[in-house]
């Protein structure tokens, strides 16, 4: 059986390193392969830590990106491998890593059940051969890495010219995890890089073997049923299969937010539910007909799991999404960010986030790529941000230039959290001679940038204690609002155990159910949505506006509907709070505001 969920990624450097962490319990977790510095230095930080040579891959050298990642993914994989070998090989001691193993897994499991009765038998020969069997059902958790498909930076070579797409940032991160030896799966995720998936087809590990599987598999992770299918055709006409389809909530998550048109996640899980089957029997058309071409081999219907992540915070809930909607597992993010033996959060940032409360959480425009981002108000980037602002220098420095995107000043593409953009755009601001009122909202929508790229590793470097001199050690993180309700620092046996309803984190917490909590979440994203473009609605955004009221209601409908198997709420309760939610949205009139 093993473990039903997973640790999805966390920013930059929070679980850059977290495969190492938890692997040796079967459970499976997701680095982040943008920042191939942070990753080199990770690289140097683990050497030294095993006694194993480090030998620096420099800026200087050719394909130097691709080249970090896969040496990177190596020493992952090859200390995995270590600890893999070494856990099977332990005794059955009291504070063991192979008693852990199967302390960690649902008491439901027949492994657990195994485990159990052989720590209550007397016969030492029995007790042994029951021993023997336990260790042949270790399997490792997945090391998993992730690509923001649409951070894809041109890079140029020494000439000032790009050096071609195959050295765009991101194809270079999926190169050095194709040629590397990790046989895992990339999770793909903020959108669609048709250029990156084509990519894909020119490795043979992500193609099946006859009827061997693939050696490297492709993981999705979406928000909602279209998208899916969209991308996953696209990767079907190329032979190239989707494992594992990660359905995520629009705005109940960490770091960005791909906010739906108003597309909750009990109706988004209800679509997948009804077209799973019809789903998979037409990508499976394409994908035979695309993978016997290529390969002349006619291979039987990979395997697909559906899984879903998002502000999930009970055991009830868990099992409720993978009962009611057919699922194979779940993803628990941001309440890892409070476990140290997991993640990498400096004990500072730690002491903020357990002590932090709702108002503390939000959806910003912090993030360059100009996407919602899940913003922590008490983090030390932010407060540096308001510092720098207060002296009249707003902006970063921009030294790693991962984001840089923006061309309204400069030939070269440059990032709006950077000062350089910030001064240049403040200076066009003030030449508009607004309003005050609409000055001060265009200047907090401009000087509200964080810079993500040393932000989001800092922790990392903190933690790790590799601060080099004059670095920054301003912490910015990204916890989804979910991180509100758990209020301590826990072990990896606290926290799994709650999740599969062995102790309970969140007794006597006063916490909205993860669809009600979504719900607000959107009707506070469709009112800032409304107030930002008030006085200035065109027809397009009006119709917009009305289509994201809509589908919310329909969402409020649905889930009226599904209170008779709602097994994870109280039932009274969950309908006057969407009784209260539709009083809310009915009395929003898109069509008046766009009148005044």
């Amino acid at each position: 059986m093993g473990h039903s969920f997973h640790i999805p990624v966390l920013g930059l450097g929070f679980s850059v390193d977290t495969p190492l962490k938890v692997a040796r319990y079967g459970i499976s977790s997701v680095a982040s392969i943008v920042d191939d510095d942070m990753i080199e230095r990770m690289r140097e930080f683990h050497s030294k830590q095993n006694n194993i040579e480090y030998h620096p891959i420099r800026k200087i050298e050719s394909d130097h990106r691709a080249k970090r990642i896969k040496a990177y993914l190596n020493l992952i994989n090859f200390l995995i491998d270590e600890q893999h070998s070494e856990i099977k090989q332990e005794a059955f001691a009291e504070g063991a890593d192979i008693c852990r193993y199967f302390e960690l897994l649902p008491e439901s499991s027949q492994e657990q059940q195994i485990y159990r009765q052989m720590l209550g038998e007397r016969n030492p020969q029995k007790k042994a051969e029951l021993q023997e069997t336990l260790r042949t059902f270790i399997k490792k958790g997945d090391a998993e890495v992730n690509i923001m498909v649409k951070v894809d930076k041109v890079n140029l070579g020494k000439d000032g010219f790009p050096l071609g797409d195959k050295f765009t940032d991101a194809l270079a991160a999926l190169r050095g995890f194709a040629e590397s030896e990790l046989n895992t799966s990339v999770v793909l995720s903020a959108g669609m890089n048709p250029k990156l998936y084509t990519y894909l087809s020119e490795f043979d590990d992500f193609f099946p073997n006859g009827d061997e599987p693939a050696r490297k598999k492709v993981i999705l992770k979406v928000s909602d049923f279209r998208s899916a299918l969209i991308q996953a055709k696209f990767l079907a006409k190329k032979g190239l299969w989707v494992h594992e389809f990660r359905i995520e909530s629009g705005l109940n998550c960490g770091g960005h937010a791909f906010a739906t048109e108003g597309y909750l996640l009990g109706p988004i899980l209800e679509e997948f539910k009804a077209k799973r089957t019809s789903m998979l029997e037409d990508l499976y058309g394409i994908f035979k007909n695309a993978i016997t071409t290529k390969t002349g081999n006619v291979p039987s219907q990979p395997l697909t799991r559906f899984t879903v992540q998002g502000g999930i915070g009970t055991k009830s809930e868990d099992q409720f999404l993978i009962n009611y909607y057919n699922l194979d597992g779940t993803g628990w993010g941001s309440p890892f960010l409070l476990v140290p033996e997991v993640t990498n959060v400096d004990r500072d940032t730690l002491n903020l986030l357990k002590d932090a409360g709702e108002k503390d959480f939000y959806i910003s425009a912090a993030s360059p790529l100009g996407v919602p981002f899940n913003n922590f108000s008490k983090s030390t980037a932010e407060a540096l941000r308001l510092e720098r602002i207060a002296k009249g220098r707003p902006g970063s420095p921009c030294t790693k230039k991962f984001l840089v995107s923006n061309t309204e000043f400069t030939s070269d593409p440059i990032c709006t959290a950077s000062r350089e953009y910030q001064k240049l755009k403040l200076e066009e601001l003030e030449r508009l001679d607004l309003p005050e009122a609409e000055y001060k909202r265009k200047f907090n929508n401009i000087t509200e940038k964080l810079c993500l790229c040393v932000g989001l590793c800092t922790s990392a470097i903190l933690k790790n204690d590799m601060l080099k001199p004059r670095e920054n050690r301003a912490v910015a993180i990204c916890p989804g609002p979910n991180t509100a309700y758990f209020n301590d620092i826990y072990t990896l046996n606290e926290l799994v155990g709650h999740i599969y309803g062995k102790t309970d984190l969140l007794d006597g917490v006063e916490r909205p159910n993860l669809f009600i909590k979504e719900l607000q979440l959107y009707i506070d994203y469709f009112k800032r949505d409304i107030e930002n473009n008030e006085g200035n609605l065109n027809d397009k955004k009006l119709k917009q506006l009305e289509n994201f009221k809509a589908e919310l209601l329909r969402g409020i409908d649905y889930y009226q509907q599904l209170l008779p198997e709602i097994t994870f709420s109280e039932q009274k309760q969950m309908e006057l709070e969407l009784s209260n939610y539709r009083n809310q949205l009915e009395a929003l009139s898109v069509s008046q505001i766009a009148e005044l």
